[in-house]
């Protein structure tokens, strides 16, 4: 039976030292680090909370490439959904402290737009073009659509490991005279 749970332990153990350790990506991290436009662009993000994108599709408009379509009362919307913990790569900065995320594979299009929140204690959370009670207004793809206000709280992630300190360490042969 110890033997077991000794086991048990080891796996753990491992298994925790080997997962991703998610950090939320603030402004005082991308400050600190000095991270240049290229830099961020070498960045692989993740997004902590799931955001639902959603739009009533006018009549006949039939051109559907992702999402889902669904009927709410009677209307036809279109569901965008990112899940959390979703990759995302940098695809622009329109500002020093703005990133333009997109988390679909190979369209530069799909993105949404992130910033500090100093409400959120500076992460990069998701931009809205205004926020109401209940619902905030994004741009995807060109196109307008709802978020929920839970999708305020969706925030920026990177895996950032911390460990002792880091040499960059080269060995050079010496010098003779010609």
């Amino acid at each position: 039976m110890k033997t077991q749970l000794y086991s048990l332990l080891i796996f753990v153990f491992f298994f925790t030292a080997c997962s991703p350790q998610y950090t939320y990506f603030t402004k005082s991290l991308y400050e600190q680090e000095k991270w240049s436009e290229e830099d961020i662009m070498r960045i692989q993000f993740f997004i902590s909370e799931d955001i639902v994108l959603s739009r009533y599709l006018s009549e006949g408009e039939t051109s559907i490439s992702e999402g889902k379509i669904i009927i709410v009362e009677g209307r036809k919307v279109q569901q965008v959904v990112i899940e959390a913990f979703t990759p995302g790569v940098l695809v622009f900065m329109p500002a020093t402290d703005r990133f333009a995320i997109s988390f679909e594979e190979g369209d530069n299009d799909a993105y949404l737009m992130f910033g500090p929140n100093p409400k959120y204690e500076d992460r990069f959370a998701l931009l809205a073009q205004d926020w109401a009670e209940e619902s905030g207004t994004v741009h995807y793809k060109g196109q307008p659509y709802e978020v929920d206000v839970n999708s305020a709280f969706a925030a920026l992630m990177v895996d950032l490991k911390h460990g002792e300190d880091q040499y960059e360490t080269r060995s050079v042969q010496g010098r003779t005279i010609k």
